[in-house]
């Protein structure tokens, strides 16, 4: 039977999407969690996979129309299979010969012994597009990874923590490395004629409105500290090359990452929101991260930053930030951010005052790490990698005293780092 490729679930509260581009025409082979469209929503762009293997028979949605969640997009078969109860007779008698073929193929498996792995049979349970891209690109028989969301499904977190705890088990040596993902052509900025009006993009037009209604909503305070990376640069020259075999870059953002955690849960009034009734504190600790794209900003969420090691987070770091570059986000990745971390230092910057991502208390952003020349309490004179770090926060929450003591558990973390 023709399997139905519904619009997919895009996060909390959205209940809509537009098809933007269909990857596949109808007649073409579709491979399992190979993608098929591109889905636009207010905020992202992100692609929708094949749950099945089989042809593309039928595309019921054209390209630029807005429909809801759970309509019916596409239907992926066998060639002559029925359709809406119609059959295609030009190819119906190789189905009937063939009756395998409506099998939907299954990621290739690793096999220590060099026989061809046994086919697992396929996953039936409905699964997000992220959670079919993650299990193409680690070959993962989904029918073995435990699910802890709503009635069993599998999340992003579920079949990450199965990745990582897969891939610290010993491996053959004849497991081949990954190969290397080629950067995609960046387009070329849009341009115009000086004299005239450049067009703003619709991404361009959201960060205006948010950072003036930031401006407008809370009064900023920036305090900056100076963070001495030492402990940091000493455990990621050690460890690197470690992660490096497990296809994970280790960059300075996971460790950024768990230092403000630590300091959130020293400091739960630093993860909170301002209401009329009083200061929201918030169970949760996502972890936004600003990253730059070709059209603005983006701020991409680690949810539930908390449950993570600095090897899982390295792990998520790098799959939000690609994917933020490549418009591959799902709306439910870029909200519900508790608290935001911008790294401008990339760049070159010393240091800023960042502005506030609404509704959140407060903004650390940190500076480029570079050596420096610092006296030692026993007036010792030492060459040091430092960086500054900034934290602009809601003065309505927060007190001069309050963010000092929050960036310094930060700091502390930090040259502490064991």
């Amino acid at each position: 039977m023709a399997t139905k490729i519904r619009m997919p679930e895009m996060g909390e509260g959205v209940i809509e999407g537009t098809i933007g581009r269909w990857l596949k025409q109808e007649g073409d082979k579709v491979d399992q969690y190979e993608p098929l469209l591109e889905i636009e929503t207010d905020k992202v762009t992100t692609e929708a996979t094949a749950e099945t293997a089989g042809t593309l028979l039928k595309i019921l949605v054209s390209e630029g129309e807005t429909v809801e969640v759970g309509t019916v997009l596409a239907y992926i078969g066998q060639p002559g299979e029925s359709v809406n109860g119609e059959a295609k007779p030009a190819a119906e008698p190789e189905a009937k010969k063939e009756p395998e073929a409506a099998a939907a193929p299954q990621p290739r498996q690793k096999s220590s012994n060099g026989a061809p792995p046994a086919r697992s049979k396929p996953y039936t349970g409905r699964i997000s597009p992220v959670v079919a891209r993650i299990a193409g690109e680690h070959q993962v028989d989904l029918n073995q990874v435990p699910g802890t969301g709503r009635d069993g499904r599998i999340t992003k977190k579920d079949i990450l923590a199965y990745v990582e705890q897969r891939e610290t088990r010993p491996e053959p040596e004849e497991k081949p490395e990954p190969e290397p993902v080629s950067a995609p052509p960046q387009p070329a900025p849009a341009t115009a004629v000086p004299g005239e009006i450049m067009q703003l993009t619709k991404m361009r037009r959201l960060i205006a409105d948010h950072m003036v209604h930031s401006k407008h909503t809370s009064p900023h305070v920036t305090t900056v500290h100076e963070i001495d990376f030492s402990a940091v640069v000493a455990h990621r020259n050690k460890h690197k090359g470690e992660f490096a075999r497990d296809s994970v870059k280790l960059t300075f953002t996971p460790y950024l990452v768990a230092a403000v955690v630590q300091a959130l849960k020293q400091h739960p009034l630093v993860n909170s929101s301002w209401t009329d009734d009083g200061i929201l504190l918030k169970r949760e600790i996502n972890i936004g991260m600003a990253t730059a794209i070709d059209d603005g900003l983006i701020v991409p969420v680690i949810k539930n930053a908390d449950d993570y090691s600095l090897r899982g987070l390295a792990r998520v770091v790098n799959d939000l930030a690609e994917r933020a570059r490549d418009n591959k986000l799902k709306p439910d990745e870029v909200q519900g951010g508790t608290f935001t971390i911008t790294n401008h230092g990339v760049f070159g910057s010393l240091f800023a005052t960042p502005i506030i991502n609404q509704p959140q208390c407060g903004i650390l952003g940190v500076g480029t790490i570079e050596k420096r020349v610092k006296v030692t309490k026993d007036d010792a004179i030492v060459i040091r990698p430092c960086a500054y770090m900034s934290f602009t926060f809601d003065h309505r929450i927060l007190d001069g005293a309050a963010g000092d003591q929050f960036v310094l558990s930060i700091k502390q973390a930090l040259e502490n780092w064991q």
